[in-house]
């Protein structure tokens, strides 16, 4: 959205997979375009504005998709879809889902496959803006899902997609919201609805700035059902209608494990010879995460020789970086993508695959989520919270802080700030295993007391579906 959008754009090419909210990622790099952004600021600021800015920022914007593309050829892929060019066959006159990357579609999988069994009738498009979400899609749906990139908040690209499209109901997940493709949702009649959304105060001031754009885009908006009441308030407050807003929950909370994945986790285990080794989890970590992580693992080796670390980037483009600085560190270090067994002498698995993170978390004995110890916001802590793993987190969370405030409430998730507080918190898990045993029963309890946000958000978009 406005500098929001066109800021990020120019960082991240759009595709960037952190699920760090556009606002924070602005904030952060306000120098980029500050002659633009004094110029969004205007009172006059509007799509007409923001859409030609739009346009003089392309040159940049595909300037970064091929850099990107140099470091991950996947970016180089299918570029056409990101103007509505070259779109695959799309059966029209069915559900839309967007889920801008992979947290999104992970989240969007149980909703998708409940629209689905409701309307088996109608096609369902899921859309994404990185490789990795859409590795997730194809590995989470196969062909039973319709799959594309979103192309770029253009006018006349979001058009093109539409007009091949025809969707009887558009959903966007959490808070990939963009001012062109709502407005031409909206011409064409399409309701939109934003679902399991989310807004943090400090994204809220950013769009607040440029109400002129961001007002008239939520007012174009059929249904927001939100995680909480504050965010509800912060949407309101940017100009959604009062009674388009609902409190539904987050559908994180209902997230079904596959009840074999413990079991097949203690096969594995029993395999390396590790089933009594003690062993932990850093889980989508970012760059800056790393040192720390692998700095707390040498501490815990002095108390913990065997000590197993399973370390998983979050980003793909960094996996052979990861793994050059765990050897960098003197560090046995296994790929689980060439199928190295881990052994006695193992210090470090690295989780360099795709679609593996829960069978990873079963495999320890605690986790600590990543973007945290630097201010990325966080990632979901439901997932190891669903297997019984006591949580770590560091302090930035605040993509996450009413679901991190309940686990924390509830003694499931201790936070730290650095590699010392992150190898005693991990040590003092396993030195009491009561203690841990409480911990992940504690993550359990908080997530099964807060399920059904699946099902409100069903029933309100059926209401939307069954529109004259």
């Amino acid at each position: 959205m406005i500098l929001v959008s066109i800021k990020h754009a120019i960082r991240q090419s759009f595709i960037d997979d952190s699920v760090t909210t556009l606002v924070v990622q602005a904030e952060r790099n306000h120098e980029i375009l500050q002659p633009v952004g004094a110029l969004l600021s205007c009172a006059a600021m509007n799509r007409t504005l923001y859409t030609l800015l739009l346009h003089l920022a392309l040159p940049l914007i595909l300037l970064r998709l091929a850099w990107r593309a140099w470091r991950a050829p996947a970016y180089a892929r299918r570029v056409g879809e990101r103007f509505a060019l070259g779109l695959p066959a799309l059966r029209p006159g069915g559900i839309w889902v967007h889920a801008v990357s992979v947290g999104e579609s992970i989240a969007a999988a149980p909703l998708i496959r409940a629209l689905q069994a409701r309307h088996p009738e109608l096609p369902l498009t899921v859309t994404c803006m990185t490789p990795t979400g859409s590795e997730r899609i194809r590995a989470l749906f196969g062909d039973r899902v319709q799959h594309c990139y979103l192309p770029y908040d253009l006018p006349w690209a979001a058009a093109r997609f539409l007009d091949r499209l025809q969707p009887r109901l558009a959903v966007i997940m959490e808070t990939e919201l963009w001012p062109n493709h709502v407005h031409q949702c909206a011409r064409r009649g399409i309701p939109v609805a934003l679902a399991n959304g989310r807004l943090s105060a400090r994204s809220a001031r950013g769009y607040g700035r440029f109400a002129r754009l961001t007002g008239p885009m939520l007012a174009e908006m059929r249904w927001l059902a939100v995680q909480s009441e504050a965010e509800a308030e912060r949407f309101r407050a940017l100009g959604a209608g009062g009674e388009a807003v609902t409190v539904t929950g987050s559908i994180k909370f209902d997230l079904a494990v596959d009840p074999q994945l413990p079991e097949r986790a203690a096969a594995l285990r029993a395999q390396w010879g590790a089933a009594d080794r003690p062993v932990w989890i850093a889980a989508s970590t970012h760059a800056g995460e790393d040192e720390i992580v692998l700095a707390a693992h040498r501490r815990l080796q002095a108390d913990f020789p065997e000590a197993l670390l399973i370390l998983v980037p979050r980003h793909p483009e960094r996996f052979d970086g990861v793994f050059e600085l765990c050897r960098r560190e003197g560090l046995a270090t296994v790929r689980r993508s060439a199928g190295e067994a881990v052994e006695a002498g193992t210090a470090v698995l690295l989780g360099d695959t795709m679609g593996e993170l829960l069978f990873l978390y079963a495999l320890a004995d605690c986790a600590f989520v990543g973007g945290s110890l630097v201010p990325s916001g966080g990632h979901n802590l439901l997932e190891p919270a669903a297997l019984g793993k006591p949580l770590l987190s560091g302090p930035h969370l605040f993509n996450f802080l009413e679901i991190a405030a309940r686990l924390d409430e509830a003694g499931a998730l201790r936070q730290v700030s650095d590699a010392g507080s992150l190898a005693a918190a991990v040590g003092a898990f396993w030195s009491e295993p009561a203690g841990a045993a409480r911990a992940g029963a504690a993550g359990m309890a908080v997530l099964e007391a807060n399920q059904g946000a699946l099902a409100r958000l069903l029933e309100g978009l059926e209401r939307l579906l069954i529109r004259p």
